[in-house]
C-alpha cells in the first residue's frame, strides 16, 4: 500500500526467457518471409529474363549477315589465255565436292573442288572437227543438259554421280551419261552453229529449242514407253518459231512448257506461248531495259517461274507473268537489285531457294535474294570480269572461272529469306497478281517460295483476343459487379466459387467441346444465336419491369440480393425460345439457310469453324479470370467509403459508379489486362476450335490462325536450325514482347489510377 492506501500495481517484466524466445522466432520467421519472398521474386525475374535470352539467341542467326570465303585456286590445264574461252559451263554435285567443267573441244571434266586434281574425265560424242557453240541447261535438279554444236547439231546429256561407301568412307563416282542416245539430234538448219540452246524434260515431252543469229529452231519429242519393256521411244517434230528482231541472246523455257522467253539483241524479250506445240504463237514484246542501259545477262530463277535480267549499269530486275484485270497474263517487272555501276556478266541461282549470286564487270559479286529483297553480301572476287559461275546445290559453295584459273569459295549464307518487309509488310509473291501478306511455310516441291509473313498470324491473334474480350469483358465485369456489391453475402459465397471453378477447365476441352460440338451447333442453329442477342436482354428488362410492378408485399418475400436466383428461369426459357425459334426464323427472313443467305446474298464467305466459334468457347475461358480479379478489387472497396457516400444522400447506383468503381478501377483495369494476356496466349482452343487458316480477314464468320497456334502446328514439323525454325521462335519472342509491354502499359495505367483514386 502507499501513501494513500492505494495498493500498487505488479511489475511487469518483459525480459523472461520465454518472451525473449517468442520474440527471436518470430524475427527469424519475419527475415525468412522476407528473404523467401525476395528470392522467389527474384527467380520469377531471373526465368523471364532467361526465357527472352533464349529466344533472342534462337532468333539472331536471322538476321546474321552471309559471308564468303576463298577455300582454293587452282589453274587449268591450257593456256591461261584459253581457260575463259575454253570453259563453257560450270556446276557442282551435292557435296560440293566433285566440280564439272564442260570445255569447247567437247571434253567434261571431273575435278576435285578443293585441289582442282582431274578425277575423271569423258568426251563428248562430237563430229570431228566440230565444237561445242553454246550449253543450255533444264531444271537444275535433274542435271540434263543440251550442248549446241557448231555444225547445227544438239547433243542431250546428263552429269551424274553415284554414291558408295566401301570401308564407310564416302566415294562419289561422276559420270556422263545420254538418256536418249550418243547420236546427235540436227537442230539447225544447213549446218549453222547453234549460237545459244535450251532443253526441258518432262514425263510427256522432251523440248529443244536453238537458235543461229536471228533464227529460231525447236524440235519437240514425244515420249512413248513400252508397257513391257519401259523403253522410252521418242516421236519428233519439228516446230517452225518466227524469227525476232536482233541476235538471240537467251533461249529459256519454264518449267510446265508453255512459255517460251527469247532475249534478243535489241534488249527486248519475245514471248512465245507453246502450250499448243504444233501453233506456237508470240504472245508480246517487252522492252526489259531503261535508258541507255543493254542486257547483259538473264536466267532463270528456281522453279523457271522469274526471269532475272542484269544489264550494262549494273541493274538486275526480277520479271514473272502477272494476270491482268482482264486475266490476260502479262510478264511485268517485280523488284530491282543494284550490284554496281558496271556491266552484270554473270548471273548463277541457288538450286532451292529464291536467291541468286551476281558478278560484274570488275570482278564484284553480290548475293541477292527475290523474297526478302535483300542484298546479302557484296564482294570484290577478282581484279577482271568473271564469266562462268557454278554454284552447288545446297547453296553453300561456289565455282568462278577467271583468267587466271578456277576459284572456289565457301559460302555462309543460312537465312537469306527473312528480312523485315518479308516478315511484316506486303510481298509480292511469285504467280501473285499483287503484293500481300501470306504465310506458308512448306509445300510438296522444292521449287517452292517460302511465304513466311508473320502479318496474318499477328492479326489472328488480335482478332481472337479481340471477339473473345467482346463476350467475356462486360458479362466478366458486370457480373463482378453484382456480385461483390449486391448480392446477397450468403448467395456470394456460393456463385464466387462455382465461376472460379470454370477456370479448372482444361482448355483442351473446351476446344474439343468446340470443335466437335459447338462450331456445328452454331452452323445448324445460325439465326437463333442472333436471336440470343436480342431475346435474351429484353426478356431480363421485361421481367424486371414486371417485377418493379408487382406489390411490395410480394417482393419482399424474396431477401434482398437473392433476386439473380428468380432471373435464371427467365433466362433459360428466353435461350429455349431463341433457339427453338431459329427454323422459323430461317424461314421467314433468309429463304430456309441463313448461312447461304449470308454467302449468295452478301457475299460473306462462311467457315464452320469461324471466329465466332473461338470467341464464345474463348470467352467462356477467360470469364473467369477477369470475374475473380475485378470481384476481389470491388469487394475490397472500404465499407466506409459505400457508407460514408450513401450517408450523404447519394443513391446506390451513385455510389457504385463515382465512388467504387472509380476506386477499383486499377483492379478493375488489371483483370482486363490479364484477361487479354490470357486470350492472346490461347493455344488448345484456337488451334481446335477455327480452320487455322492463315488470312487476314476481320469477318466473323472466317477462322484464323494466331501466333501460339501456328507455333503449336509447325514446331514439330520444323528441321532444327532451319529458318522456319527460327521464325518459330521469332513468333514466340513477338508474343512474348506483346504480353510484357501489354503488362507494363498496363502497370503504368494501374499505377496512375490507383494514385489519382487512392485520396477517396
Amino acid at each position: 500500500m502507499n501513501e494513500q492506501g492505494i495498493a500498487a500495481a505488479p511489475e511487469l517484466h518483459f525480459d523472461t526467457p520465454a518472451l525473449k524466445r517468442y520474440g527471436n522466432r518470430r524475427r527469424l520467421k519475419d527475415k525468412a518471409a522476407r528473404w523467401g519472398i525476395a528470392t522467389g521474386g527474384i527467380g520469377i525475374i531471373v526465368a523471364i529474363l532467361l526465357i527472352f535470352i533464349y529466344l533472342l539467341y534462337e532468333v539472331a542467326p536471322l538476321f546474321r549477315s552471309a559471308e564468303m570465303q576463298r577455300e582454293a585456286s587452282y589453274m587449268l590445264p591450257v593456256a591461261p589465255s584459253k581457260q575463259a574461252s575454253e570453259v563453257l559451263y560450270l556446276t557442282m554435285e551435292e557435296q560440293a565436292e566433285q566440280g564439272l567443267r564442260v570445255m569447247a573441244d567437247g571434253q567434261a571434266v571431273f575435278f576435285d573442288t578443293r585441289s582442282g586434281n582431274q578425277t575423271r574425265a569423258f568426251n563428248l560424242p562430237l563430229p570431228e572437227g566440230v565444237t561445242i557453240s553454246s550449253i543450255g541447261t533444264a531444271d537444275p535438279a535433274s542435271h540434263l543438259m543440251v550442248a549446241g554444236l557448231s555444225n547445227g547439231d544438239a547433243i542431250v546429256f546428263k552429269h551424274d554421280y553415284r554414291i558408295t561407301w566401301p570401308n564407310d568412307q564416302r566415294v562419289i563416282t561422276p559420270a556422263i551419261v545420254y538418256p536418249y542416245g550418243e547420236t546427235p539430234i540436227t537442230l539447225a538448219e544447213s549446218g549453222k552453229p547453234v549460237t545459244e540452246a535450251a532443253i526441258h524434260d518432262s514425263d510427256e515431252q522432251l523440248l529443244l529449242v536453238g537458235s543461229s543469229g536471228q533464227r529460231l529452231f525447236m524440235k519437240a519429242f514425244t515420249k512413248e514407253e513400252d508397257f513391257l519393256t519401259e523403253e522410252i521411244t521418242l516421236e519428233e517434230q519439228r516446230v517452225d518459231l518466227p524469227a525476232v528482231a536482233g541476235e538471240v541472246k537467251k533461249l529459256l523455257i519454264d518449267t510446265d512448257q508453255q512459255w517460251l522467253y527469247v532475249v534478243n539483241g535489241n534488249d527486248s524479250l519475245s514471248l512465245f506461248s507453246i502450250r499448243n506445240i504444233h501453233q506456237p504463237e508470240l504472245m508480246d514484246t517487252i522492252d526489259l531495259t531503261e535508258g541507255t542501259a543493254t542486257v547483259t545477262a538473264a536466267e532463270f530463277l528456281l522453279g523457271g517461274i522469274s526471269l532475272l535480267i542484269g544489264d550494262s549499269q549494273g541493274h538486275i530486275s526480277q520479271w514473272f507473268l502477272v494476270r491482268d484485270a482482264e486475266g490476260k497474263q502479262q510478264l511485268t517487272r517485280i523488284r530491282d537489285f543494284q550490284l554496281g555501276d558496271h556491266p552484270v556478266t554473270s548471273i548463277a541461282s541457288e538450286h532451292r531457294r529464291k536467291g541468286f549470286l551476281a558478278v560484274d564487270a570488275t570482278g564484284t559479286a553480290g548475293l541477292f535474294n527475290t523474297t526478302s529483297s535483300r542484298t546479302l553480301l557484296t564482294l570484290p572476287v577478282a581484279d577482271t570480269a568473271i564469266n562462268t559461275l557454278g554454284m552447288s546445290p545446297r547453296g553453300n559453295a561456289l565455282l568462278m572461272l577467271s583468267p587466271s584459273g578456277i576459284e572456289f569459295w565457301r559460302v555462309e549464307n543460312e537465312h537469306p529469306e527473312v528480312s523485315w518487309s518479308a516478315l511484316w509488310e506486303k510481298v509480292w509473291y511469285e504467280s501473285y497478281e499483287q503484293p500481300e501478306y501470306i504465310w506458308q511455310s512448306s509445300a510438296s516441291n522444292n521449287d517452292f517460295e517460302p511465304k513466311l509473313s508473320l502479318m496474318p498470324l499477328a492479326f489472328g491473334t488480335l482478332k481472337a483476343a479481340f471477339y473473345a474480350m467482346l463476350l467475356a469483358a462486360p458479362l466478366a465485369i458486370c457480373g463482378a459487379i453484382y456480385t461483390a456489391y449486391f448480392m446477397a453475402p450468403g448467395l456470394r459465397r456460393k456463385v464466387k466459387p462455382v465461376i472460379e471453378l470454370m477456370e479448372a477447365l482444361p482448355t483442351v476441352i473446351l476446344g474439343f467441346l468446340a470443335g466437335l460440338w459447338l462450331a456445328p451447333f452454331v452452323e445448324n442453329n445460325l439465326a437463333g444465336i442472333f436471336a440470343l442477342l436480342l431475346i435474351v436482354p429484353f426478356a431480363v428488362l421485361g421481367f424486371a419491369f414486371c417485377w418493379d410492378r408487382l406489390p411490395i408485399e410480394l417482393r419482399s418475400r424474396v431477401p434482398d440480393g437473392w433476386q439473380p436466383l428468380i432471373l435464371v428461369p427467365v433466362i433459360l426459357l428466353a435461350g429455349w425460345a431463341a433457339l427453338g425459334a431459329s427454323g422459323t426464323l430461317e424461314h421467314l427472313f433468309f429463304g430456309g439457310d441463313m448461312r447461304a443467305w449470308i454467302t449468295k446474298d452478301l457475299g460473306i464467305a462462311y467457315d464452320q469453324r469461324n471466329a465466332m466459334v473461338v470467341g464464345l468457347a474463348m470467352g467462356f475461358a477467360v470469364i473467369p479470370t477477369i470475374f475473380s480479379i475485378a470481384e476481389d478489387a470491388i469487394f475490397s472497396v472500404p465499407k466506409h467509403l459505400t457508407y460514408g457516400s450513401l450517408a450523404l444522400g447519394a443513391t446506390p447506383w451513385q455510389t457504385l459508379t463515382r465512388v467504387v468503381l472509380l476506386t477499383a478501377s486499377p483492379g478493375i483495369f488489371s483483370a482486363l489486362m490479364i484477361g487479354m494476356g490470357r486470350a492472346v496466349g490461347e493455344t488448345m482452343i484456337v488451334l481446335m476450335a477455327t480452320g487455322n487458316t492463315p488470312i487476314m480477314d476481320a469477318n466473323i464468320f472466317e477462322g484464323m490462325r494466331t501466333l501460339a497456334a501456328n507455333i503449336a502446328v509447325e514446331m514439330p514439323e520444323s528441321e532444327v536450325g532451319s529458318s522456319h525454325f527460327r521464325i518459330l521462335f521469332l513468333a514466340a519472342l513477338t508474343l512474348f514482347l506483346f504480353t510484357f509491354l501489354v503488362n507494363t502499359m498496363a502497370e503504368l495505367v494501374r499505377h496512375r489510377l490507383r494514385t489519382k483514386y487512392s485520396s477517396l
